[in-house]
């Protein structure tokens, strides 16, 4: 069956369902007679619900909606997408480097020193006086510190398992009698710092520290092992990139308890916690350690260079005090469960939330709605918004019929509504290519998903031109990679896979698969046949979900298909990795770190390498995109692993869906000018294409107001 004959039965559908809908629902004006305070609520429109109301463990759209309305982060970006305080009014970056003694390197200026000569040297060092080195000379200016550190003795233990599959652990005994270490204050932080300073000290000064001399381990490890606990305490050479947030000292929490930096402190810890299965474990690991200075003040220390660490405090910021260990022990105790097995994950604040953001919790009716109301004592000023309602409407249809009566606010407008949306006089619309992209993702843990020859040739069969031209009618672009397709991370060299069904069956061939008699393919006796699974209530991607049942089963392969229900498909399915493929989507931001999704570390169950995606040569350049602070490296990192990724075909990449967002025109934005008057303004997305970021001072007006030309 074509594209075109399968989906040539909605528009009658349509129609039928639109003439039976108008009998019962509601006008506008009807609610707006009934309920005058209708104008001050906002109400929107999801196919699915929420999962968990708790911005550390939920990882799903719908809760992330209600969670950045709940909560609150450090910081955010502003129109341009630069940082902008939000909870912290103000911080600074720096850096503190280390490195140890060499005692055995002959510095070639003077030989071998000792530490003191050390420090004189470099505190003399002018990079006016050498061949002229702009990285050196920026090196050396950007240290305002040089301090000594002397010889010290320390013993750590570890855990380490007896042997392959014993289950069983032994305690590892490390004792070090480290040498002086020099401790360099930075203006900055200098991913070049140590490349710089070997030219003073020498190029093989820090490659040449013998770090065994100075470490002891009982019972004896083998040998790689050693290595790595080596490495780990006592590097020759550390990064420690520090950020210093001051936090706003008029903020609390819905409850009305004060916000202060132990609340940062404990998000942080929450995150760390294995027993919370966070998914945004990955973002925070490379923490080394989080301080509160003082109740308005806390530090930041990364145990490495990471360029991403800024970006990961939009992290909406918890409640310590609802949420602490002893809390936690007594609702376990209070619920009939072990207080050693409760964590995070199974507390009632999950659908009861309470944070510092502009609208406060007030009550969520599973798979119907989850009502917020504006806080009278949000830092910035309440939204003008008394109501938010975050209606559960599966049907696609009923959305659009509430929207057109005036019951919703807001709803996904579908491809094939777009034109006829825009040129309606009653709306206001706004449009542009989205942050993200869908795809079919394949559980490689499973045969014959492992082969990357089948990867391949599921992909070749799909005419993913033809999806966009009839299920999305035009409103996307191909996309080859995991990039964000509007920047330069992404690798625009890269060609999508063609539609090339006889080349796919080829590759189905050098993978051992050949058609029986009943032209289905099977190898070593055993039929191709897999489930092709999505989420229920979106029918772009049901269409995309027959379609491709539709192209594999003419390839001969046994495509079972099934719907499931938002939740469900999350928690049970994707979370606890019970699947064979499915059609998903990700939301991107504009940072190109693609740990959380393609490391191969984060492919257990509650992480979102669901896929089972491990490759080494991209796990080494995903740290190295993490680690590097120079665009233009970045950025060659970022096609390089967009090829691996491209090449393996973990996923079959399908497009970037243009967005459009249609709004009454009697929403507006509602500002006050410097007199005390009110004025109106037209709602315009920023440059990024974000018509929401100033949410909260819409307001829906009786009637349309009439603006200048300027706005």
């Amino acid at each position: 069956m074509t594209i075109r004959k399968i989906l040539i039965l909605v528009p009658i559908f349509i129609i039928v369902f639109l003439l039976q809908s108008y009998f019962w629902v509601p006008t506008y004006e009807q609610q707006s007679r009934g309920n005058p305070g209708r104008l001050n609520e906002y109400i929107t429109a999801s196919i699915g619900d929420a999962s968990l109301l708790n911005p550390i463990l939920s990882a799903d759209s719908a809760s992330s909606e209600i969670n950045h309305l709940v909560y609150e982060g450090l910081i955010d970006y502003n129109e341009d997408l630069r940082f902008r305080g939000r909870l912290a009014r103000s911080w600074k970056i720096y850096e503190e480097a280390f490195f140890y003694v060499n005692e055995q390197a002959s510095i070639p200026s003077i030989g071998r020193a000792g530490a003191e000569e050390i420090v004189e040297l470099l505190r003399k060092a002018n990079p006016g006086t050498r061949p002229f080195d702009p990285q050196m000379k920026a090196s050396l200016e950007n240290i305002e510190e040089i301090t000594l550190l002397p010889a010290r003795e320390f013993v750590i233990t570890r855990q380490e398992k007896e042997g392959t599959g014993s289950g069983q652990t032994k305690e590892i005994t490390i004792r070090v009698n480290a040498p002086a270490r020099i401790r360099l204050v930075l203006k900055e932080v200098d991913q070049f710092l140590f490349q710089s300073l070997s030219k003073i000290l020498g190029e093989d000064y820090f490659s040449t520290f013998k770090g065994e001399k100075y470490v002891r381990i009982t019972p004896e490890v083998e040998p790689s092992r050693k290595m790595q606990y080596i490495q780990e305490v006592l590097p020759s050479t550390e990064h420690n990139p520090i950020i210093v947030f001051q936090l706003r000292p008029d903020v609390t929490f819905h409850d009305g308890h004060p916000f202060d930096a132990h609340d940062v402190k404990f998000t942080y810890d929450a995150i760390m916690n294995p027993k919370n299965l966070s998914p945004r474990l990955s973002d925070y690991e490379p923490v080394k350690e989080v301080t509160v200075v003082d109740p308005h003040t806390v530090r930041i220390v990364y145990k490495r260079l990471y360029s991403p660490a800024l970006g990961t405090w939009v992290m909406g910021m918890l409640p310590e005090h609802l949420l602490n260990e002893e809390v936690l022990q007594k609702e376990a105790i209070q619920s009939g469960k072990d207080p050693e097995k409760f964590s995070m994950r199974q507390s009632r604040f999950n659908r009861h939330p309470i944070g510092c953001g502009p609208f406060v919790f007030k009550e969520w009716k599973s798979d119907q709605y989850i009502l917020l109301d504006r806080y009278a004592q949000y830092w910035e000023g309440p939204p003008h918004y008394s109501r938010y309602f975050y209606r559960i409407i599966p049907d696609p249809l009923t959305q659009e019929m509430e929207f057109y009566a005036g019951t919703v606010d807001a709803y996904a407008v579908r491809p094939h509504q777009v034109e006829r949306l825009k040129e309606d006089p009653t709306y206001q619309s706004f449009s542009g290519l989205s942050f993200g992209y869908s795809y079919i993702g394949y559980n490689m843990r499973r045969e014959p998903f492992n082969d990357p020859r089948v990867r391949r040739a599921l992909g070749m069969a799909m005419d993913v031109d033809q999806i966009i031209q009839y299920v999305l009618f035009g409103q996307g672009e191909r996309i080859t990679g995991p990039f964000v397709q509007q920047t330069d991370y992404y690798n625009k060299h890269i060609k999508p896979l063609p539609y090339d069904p006889q080349g796919a069956l080829k590759l189905l061939e050098e993978a051992g698969w050949r058609r029986n008699q009943e032209g289905w393919l099977e190898k070593n006796g055993k039929r191709f046949q897999f489930t092709l699974i999505t989420n229920s209530g979106n029918e772009l991607r049901k269409a995309i979900l027959t379609v491709a049942q539709d192209a594999w089963k003419q390839m001969g392969i046994d495509v079972r298909t099934d719907l499931l229900e938002w939740a469900v498909f999350i928690q049970e399915r994707v979370n606890k990795l019970d699947f064979d493929a499915l059609i998903l989507g990700w939301s991107m931001g504009i940072e190109p770190d693609l740990y959380q999704l393609w490391h191969s570390s984060q492919t257990h169950p509650y992480q979102l390498n669901f896929v089972g995606f491990k490759n080494e040569a991209a796990d080494d350049l995903i740290i190295k995109i993490r680690q590097e602070y120079d665009h233009e490296q970045q950025v060659a990192y970022c096609h390089q692993l967009h090829e691996i990724i491209a090449k393996e075909q973990p996923y079959t990449f399908l497009y970037v869906g243009k967005w459009t967002a249609v709004l009454d025109k009697r929403i507006v934005v509602k500002e006050t000018d410097t007199e005390g008057k009110v004025i109106y303004k037209k709602i315009t997305p920023t440059k990024t294409g974000n018509y929401m970021f100033y949410f909260n001072r819409w307001i829906k007006l009786p009637e349309a107001p009439v603006f200048s030309p300027e706005g």
